[in-house]
């Protein structure tokens, strides 16, 4: 694999741009396709255990392939990868769109899951290998905006099309109809990004790494300094994000507020989250990397466990905006952590390793916050959430310094790799 920082366009920056672009229409697909593949197995006669089910094929199929195509990415092109992820997700969303069968329902949502494994592992690739070290914390944070956006859109747009239809769940005729037509419109939205994958990657294959990178196996990955941290981090944020989105209703329910209001509030974190991207570089400027991540993570778990408190709507709208600025910290940075510490020539496997615990967390952070939710309650999952941030802080404190280390346990980097990793003004902490 191309050292970072070695492929990138001379003067420019214009490919960044670019894959933002995809990634917010293939991400938005994405957003939009969940929650009408949900109503579509309503309006086929689906029970909570059956969408339970369907929502855990998205998550688990990619599970087998994300490591196999880390390794072929590591070698190889991202632009291709890409590609085949928008046909997946693309295809998947239509395919899902006309199911007549929970079964057929559940495969073509797992094919739109692994779609967007491969465009997200290609993506995070490219901004790996054309950013400079010093850049890297910066050209990941303006990538996930694209994420952001995507999921800011996506749900909201859904929810438009499928025109509030689901207490006909019983009746199932116009949600399908509905639901399809949302799916339909998300599988075009998906194919839209195909406009913005040109001139993303140099058409010419980069060096390849020395034979032994190659083989670098999965175990030593994951005991290299830094790589288990930036997991950890990343699976934390995306399991307080997921849980969130899904038990806020909940909570709106219970304390009497407008689903019209926790919409709203769900798009405040959102949009906090995106603010934070942006402000990303001066903040590790003035704070450095671990600081801002433990401090963050740190902040984040007693602002998930407040949601549990009875706030006034006023505050919530507060609590929820700090804590998406917060959660905005955690995604770029776990990326920049696992790129800089994993072997060279392992990468994108190691960002394919993130992705797995990515996964990972949104089957068991919902599976583990529903049975919590029975025992003690829907406000019982954001303490959950919460102590799983601090353990994230404590975790990012201890190890997240070790990311520049970028070598195994008990084997040195390579001395130049070592040098373009230990930046100063980008490690001061």
């Amino acid at each position: 694999m191309v050292p970072s920082g070695t492929g990138r366009t001379p003067g420019g920056r214009g490919w960044l741009l670019r894959l933002v672009i995809a990634f917010c229409f293939a991400q938005g697909a994405v957003s939009m396709a969940r929650p009408a593949v949900s109503y579509r197995a309503l309006s086929l006669g689906a029970d909570e255990r059956a969408i339970g089910i369907i929502t855990a094929v998205y998550a688990l199929l990619p599970l087998f392939v994300a490591v196999p195509l880390g390794r072929r990415t590591d070698h190889g092109r991202c632009v291709p990868l890409l590609a085949a992820g928008v046909v997946l997700i693309s295809g998947g969303c239509a395919l899902s769109g006309t199911a007549g069968s929970l079964t057929a329902l559940a495969a073509w949502s797992g094919v739109m899951g692994l779609g967007h494994l491969c465009f997200v592992i290609g993506a995070q690739s490219i901004v790996a290998r054309r950013s400079a070290p010093a850049e890297q914390d910066r050209d990941f944070g303006h990538f996930t905006i694209g994420a952001s956006l995507g999921q800011l859109a996506g749900p909201v747009a859904a929810g438009l099309l499928v025109s509030g239809q689901a207490g006909q769940a019983g009746q199932g005729g116009e949600m399908a109809r509905t639901s399809a037509l949302a799916l339909l419109v998300a599988a075009g939205a998906a194919a839209v990004s195909f406009t913005s994958l040109r001139r993303i990657e140099p058409r010419t294959a980069p060096a390849p790494a020395p034979k032994r990178s190659a083989r670098v196996p999965v175990r030593t990955i994951l005991r290299t300094r830094g790589v288990p941290a930036g997991i950890f981090v990343s699976l934390a944020v995306l399991s307080a994000t997921d849980v969130l989105t899904a038990y806020l209703p909940v909570i709106g329910e219970q304390r009497g507020i407008a689903p019209a209001t926790i919409g709203l509030l769900l798009s405040l974190r959102a949009a906090a989250t995106i603010a934070c991207r942006l402000v990303m570089t001066p903040m590790i400027r003035l704070l450095g990397r671990t600081v801002l991540l433990t401090v963050t993570c740190l902040l984040g778990g007693f602002l998930c466990a407040g949601i549990a408190l009875p706030v006034p709507v006023a505050v919530l709208a507060g609590m929820l905006a700090a804590l998406g600025f917060c959660l905005g910290v955690g995604q770029p940075l776990s990326m920049t952590t696992v790129v800089r510490a994993a072997p060279d020539g392992a990468r994108s496997t190691a960002l394919a390793l993130r992705l797995t615990g990515n996964r990972l967390g949104q089957v068991a952070a919902p599976a583990s916050a529903g049975l919590v939710a029975g025992v003690a309650g829907a406000a019982a999952p954001f303490l959950m959430l919460g102590a799983l941030l601090v353990a994230a802080a404590g975790l990012g404190l201890r190890k997240a310094g070790g990311a520049s280390a970028g070598a195994p346990v008990g084997a040195p980097a390579p001395a130049a790799s070592r040098t373009s990793r230990d930046t100063p003004a980008r490690e001061r902490s």
